[in-house]
Formats: C-alpha cells, sequence, structure tokens
C-alpha cells in the first residue's frame, strides 16, 4: 500500500453533501473518493501545466512557425475544400439529436 499522509481542506457545505451522497451511493468513503478527485484533477492539471512550459520553452528557443506562414500554408492545403463564409448552419432540432 502507498505511503498516505492527511490534509485539512474547507470546501463549501453543498460539495460536502454531494460528497456524503456519492460516498453512500457508492459504498465508498468520503475519504477515498476526495483522494480519487483530487489525483485525478491534480495529473491532468499538471499535465496542461507542463505542456504549456514546455511550449513556452519552444518559442523561446525559436522552435514555432510564425502565425500568418501558418495561416498561408493552410490556405493552399485546404483551398476549394473549405470556403469559411459559406458555412451551413446546422438546424436546432439536429443539433440537439446529436
Amino acid at each position: 500500500m502507498a505511503e498516505t499522509t492527511t490534509i485539512t481542506v474547507r470546501i463549501p457545505v453543498e460539495l460536502r453533501d454531494k460528497l456524503d451522497r456519492l460516498a453512500e451511493v457508492t459504498k465508498r468513503s468520503r475519504s477515498y473518493l476526495a483522494a480519487e478527485a483530487l489525483g485525478e484533477f491534480i495529473e491532468d492539471e499538471l499535465a496542461l501545466v507542463e505542456d504549456v512550459l514546455e511550449g513556452l520553452a519552444d518559442i523561446e528557443a525559436g522552435r514555432f512557425v510564425p502565425h500568418d506562414e501558418v495561416v498561408a500554408e493552410s490556405a493552399k492545403m485546404f483551398d476549394g475544400i473549405y470556403d469559411p463564409h459559406h458555412v451551413t448552419a446546422v438546424p436546432a432540432k439536429k443539433a440537439a439529436s446529436r
């Protein structure tokens, strides 16, 4: 079993009530559910932050393509395929059924 520690976190009463309900329904402890949620959140956020830092380092090192070059190349690739001025709206009923 992994080593654990205890932390104290202030949360809104409404969130605690939802956590209690989830614990009741899933037959899991509040502590287990909170640790799982916190673990997933931290993994996602840390990955995002690390990706941003990597992107900033790439920019600083000159490893990027300027926006106008990307737009020009994209225009060549999609010439005749996509006209941004001729987009057909999907009727609300069809969009809702997707």
